[in-house]
């Protein structure tokens, strides 16, 4: 993504060198006064500098303190969120998981697994939600009210993230979040999503330089 080189003839004869495209800005993204991990900040500024979000917007979940950060395409913050997630620890899907009955998933499958994903908007019984990972029926969406012991709106309220597993693996967040902030960004696009891992090295699930990361 560097300037296009100038042009010359076989004649050696000097010609006006083309309009040089210049690449895109590489700016740290930009999170404003909002507390983040060392990990989510990271990650933030690589996709921002890298571009590897090809301007799209993008979320970059983290797990560890179970918390939604969603970017517009530029790299600006336009809204956080508190996320319920898989009620096991881990940074991979069982294979198959997606082609499975809910009622066979065992507790210890029930992760939200570790990656960048291409995620747009979509349907599943009769409620539109984010798709992170069809094949994987995972997806990001308003939380559900659930049985009632699960308590899923209280836990999401919660000050910390010790109380946030308790999904079969999709990420639940507030509805005001979901539709002031997840459904106008994607609408119309794709976007990407970064599930940052919490079992992994960061550095292994994203191409993250050395020194970046803590």
């Amino acid at each position: 993504m560097g300037l296009v080189a100038l042009a010359t003839t076989s004649q050696g004869a000097a010609q006006s060198a083309p309009t040089a495209t210049p690449a895109p800005a590489s700016t740290p993204a930009r999170f404003g006064t909002q507390t983040v991990s060392d990990d989510a900040r990271a990650t933030a500024d690589w996709v921002a500098t890298s571009h590897d979000n090809q301007s799209l917007p993008f979320l970059i979940i983290d797990k560890v303190n179970a918390v939604v950060f969603a970017f517009d395409g530029s790299g600006s913050l336009r809204g956080t969120a508190p996320a319920l997630l898989g009620m096991a620890h881990g940074d991979a899907s069982v294979p198959g998981i997606g082609q499975r009955k809910l009622a066979t998933i065992l507790p210890a499958e029930r992760t939200t697994p570790a990656g960048r994903f291409k995620a747009s908007l979509g349907q599943d019984f009769e409620q539109d939600i984010l798709w992170i990972d069809y094949d994987a029926a995972l997806s990001l969406h308003r939380v559900i009210v659930g049985r009632r012991v699960d308590n899923r709106a209280g836990r999401l309220a919660s000050p910390t993230p010790s109380d946030n597993r308790i999904s079969y693996g999709c990420v639940n967040v507030p509805p005001g979040f979901y539709d002031g902030v997840v459904k106008p960004l994607f609408t119309g696009t794709v976007g990407i999503v970064y599930i940052l891992p919490e079992t992994k090295p960061l550095r292994s699930v994203f191409a993250i330089p050395t020194g970046a990361a803590n």
